[in-house]
């Protein structure tokens, strides 16, 4: 995994969300091309993380003034995939080796759920391909 460095704004926007939700929050990634802060939370958190009903994303969303999205960790790049596209039903997610040394995951997702894991503009597979680019240095994500 690819070390991660923090900046101070991401470091604020994680001290803001732990202390609105009470989860715990291992990253966070400022997308400025979709106006969204994505936060990575730890396995378990997510309940705690989005609220009953939402409430602490709408309080976030309120506060920041940007689209605020959650996505639980997991230590391998398949289920980190998986959680990233949620809630597609993803089927499975291959991560193959290029000659080049590039890695490319594949994911299949169910047919009808296509339309979510791509998302509005393409800003679902985006926030994966950010995500497993960032832990486990995967350079395209391919829907099946």
């Amino acid at each position: 995994m690819p070390s991660i460095k923090l900046t101070i704004d991401e470091m604020n926007y994680i001290a803001l969300f732990e202390s609105v939700t009470g989860a715990v929050t291992k990253d966070c990634i400022i997308d400025e091309n979709n106006d969204r802060i994505i936060f990575i939370v730890r396995q378990g958190d997510m309940g705690l993380a989005i609220g009953k009903g939402g409430i602490n994303v709408k309080r976030l969303k309120n506060i920041l003034n940007k689209n605020i999205e959650v996505v639980e960790y997991a230590e391998d790049p398949e289920t980190l995939i998986k959680h990233a596209l949620a809630p597609a039903r993803v089927k499975s997610v291959k991560i193959m080796k290029t000659p080049d040394g590039q890695k490319t995951a594949y994911v299949t997702v169910e047919p009808q759920d296509k339309g979510i894991a791509i998302g509005k503009d393409g800003k679902n597979i985006l926030k994966a391909k950010l995500i497993a680019k960032r832990y486990f240095d995967i350079e395209k994500i391919v829907m099946l």
